[in-house]
C-alpha cells in the first residue's frame, strides 16, 4: 500500500511508522533544531528500502558543506538509486547527485524545476534555497520561494518557513522594507524561527540600524538559539552590531561564549569565527591566543574542500595565526581547484584564489598587493557564495589596506561607495574621515 506525505506526495517504499519519523526529522530539519541527521537515520531503520529517507540523508549530509559530508551524501544517492520510484523521487535523486559531486548551479537547476511542479514540496524549497545561498544567487533566493507562495496556506505545517525564506531573498535583492516585514511575520507565526530572526538581523545591519538589532537579537535570545542549528550564526551577527558601534569587550564576549565558547569543529561555524576575528584584526585589536586555537580547528576539518568559500575562511584563520605553511597548502588547494571543472573551480577561480591570495598578502604587509587583488573581485564577489553582511569582509580588508598604504584616493572612493550603502553606520563614518584625513594630508 503506498503511503503519502502530509502534502499528499507519494513516498515509495514507506510505512506508516517510517512516514511519521520522517516528517518528525523534517519538521527538525525545516526549523533547524535538534538532530534532524540522528531523525533521519532512526527513519531508515524503520524501513530501509524508503528512497526519500536515503535521499534527505544525503541533503542533510551536504548542506553543511563539509567535505566528509559531500562523500557520505553520494554514498545516500547510491543507496538511493535503486529504490526511487516516482518523478519527484527521481528530480531529488538527480539534484542530490549534482551536488554531491560539486555541480552546485545543476543541483539549484533541477530543485527549480521540481518545486514549480510541487510547489508544496518544502524540502526542495529549502535546499534549492541554500544553494541559491551558495552559489551567490540573490534573485533565486527571492524568486523560487516566492513561485511557491500562492500554493500554500497559513495552517499548513512548516508555512512559517516559507515568508522566512522570501525575506532572506528579498534582503539579499535589497528589499529591505519588504524584507522586515516577511521576516517579522514569520516569527510571528512561528516564535523561535531561526530562519526569519536570521532575515530581519540582515535587514536591520544592512541598515544600520544597529540598537534595534541588538535589541532584536537579545529580547529573548533561549527562544531562536535553544537547540537551534544556526545559533552561532545568529550570535555572530549580534556580534556585528557591537562591533559596528566599537563596543569590542562585547565582541570578545560572545565570541568566547555563543559563538567559539563550544569551539565547533565544523567549517560554516569556523568560517564565522574567522571572519569575525579578522574584522577585530583590521581594527588592531589584540586577540591573543584565540586565532591560534582556531587554526588548529580549521587544520582538523576532515578531507579537501569542495566548497571554496570555506577555503578563503580558513586562509583569514591560518594568517592571523601566523601558520605560511597551511595558508601555502589551502592557496595550492584553491589552484588546483581553479584548474579543475565544476562549480567550484568557478567559485576559487574568479573569486576566492584572489581572495585568499589578498588575505595572505595583508599577513605579509603587502597592503598594496593586498588592494590590487580585491579591488577588482569585490564587484564579482557573490559569485563564490555567502551573504552581502558575509563579503563585507572584503570591502573592509580592501579599506584597511588603502589606509595602510597611505593611498588617499582609494581610501575616499572605498568609504565614501561604503557610506552610500551604509549612511546610519558609526564605523563607517568613523572611516570616512579617516580617508579624509589621509586624502588632504599634505604630501
Amino acid at each position: 500500500m503506498t503511503v503519502y506525505d502530509g502534502e499528499g506526495h507519494a513516498l515509495t517504499g514507506a510505512t506508516a511508522e517510517a512516514r511519521d519519523l520522517f516528517e518528525h526529522a523534517l519538521a527538525l530539519q525545516r526549523c533547524y533544531l535538534g538532530d534532524p541527521l540522528q531523525a533521519i537515520e532512526r527513519t531508515i531503520a524503520a524501513a530501509p528500502d524508503f528512497a526519500m529517507a536515503h535521499i534527505t540523508r544525503g541533503w542533510m549530509n551536504v548542506i553543511g558543506t563539509e567535505p566528509r559530508g559531500f562523500s557520505n551524501a553520494r554514498q545516500c544517492h547510491s543507496a538511493a538509486v535503486p529504490l526511487v520510484g516516482t518523478s519527484r523521487e527521481r528530480a531529488h535523486l538527480g539534484a542530490l547527485g549534482a551536488l554531491a559531486n560539486g555541480c552546485f548551479q545543476a543541483a539549484g537547476a533541477v530543485l527549480q524545476r521540481l518545486s514549480i511542479d510541487f510547489p508544496r514540496d518544502l524540502l526542495a524549497l529549502q535546499i534549492g534555497h541554500h544553494i541559491d545561498f551558495f552559489v551567490g544567487d540573490a534573485r533565486m533566493m527571492r524568486d523560487r520561494i516566492a513561485r511557491a507562495l500562492p500554493e500554500w496556506t497559513e495552517d499548513r505545517p512548516g508555512y512559517h518557513l516559507l515568508p522566512a525564506m522570501h525575506a532572506f531573498g528579498l534582503e539579499e535583492c535589497g528589499a529591505y522594507a519588504e524584507a522586515e516585514r516577511e521576516g517579522r511575520r514569520a516569527a510571528a507565526l512561528h516564535p523561535g524561527e531561526s530562519w526569519a530572526q536570521h532575515a530581519v538581523a540582515h535587514v536591520l545591519e544592512m541598515q544600520g540600524r544597529l540598537k534595534e538589532g541588538i535589541a532584536w537579537m537579545r529580547d529573548d535570545p533561549d527562544l531562536w538559539s535553544k537547540d537551534s542549528l544556526l545559533a552561532i550564526h545568529n550570535w555572530w551577527h549580534t556580534a556585528l552590531y557591537h562591533l559596528d558601534l566599537g563596543e569590542i569587550d562585547e565582541v570578545l564576549a560572545l565570541y568566547d561564549g555563543p559563538i567559539f565558547g563550544a569551539r565547533p569543529p565544523f567549517a560554516l561555524p569556523l568560517g564565522d569565527a574567522a571572519a569575525l576575528l579578522w574584522r577585530l584584526m583590521l581594527r588592531g585589536v589584540d586577540v591573543g591566543l584565540r586565532w591560534a586555537v582556531l587554526a588548529d580547528l580549521w587544520a582538523k576539518v576532515e578531507g579537501r574542500s569542495l566548497y571554496a568559500f570555506n577555503d578563503a575562511h580558513a586562509v583569514m584563520a591560518y594568517v592571523g595565526a601566523g601558520r605560511p605553511d597551511k595558508t601555502a597548502e589551502t592557496l595550492a588547494g584553491l589552484e588546483e581547484a581553479a584548474r579543475g571543472s565544476g562549480s567550484n573551480a568557478v567559485f576559487s577561480r574568479d573569486v576566492a584564489l584572489p581572495v585568499a591570495r589578498a588575505f595572505a598578502a595583508f599577513g605579509d604587509g603587502d597592503f598594496a598587493g593586498s588592494a590590487a587583488l580585491l579591488l577588482p573581485v569585490i564587484p564579482i564577489a557573490h559569485r563564490f557564495g555567502g551573504s552581502h553582511a558575509q563579503r563585507d569582509v572584503l570591502d573592509l580588508t580592501l579599506i584597511e589596506a588603502a589606509f595602510r598604504t597611505n593611498d588617499g584616493p582609494l581610501a575616499r572612493a572605498v568609504t565614501a561607495q561604503r557610506k552610500a550603502a551604509r549612511p546610519r553606520s558609526p564605523f563607517t563614518d568613523e572611516m570616512f574621515r579617516r580617508a579624509h584625513d589621509i586624502a588632504t594630508a599634505p604630501t
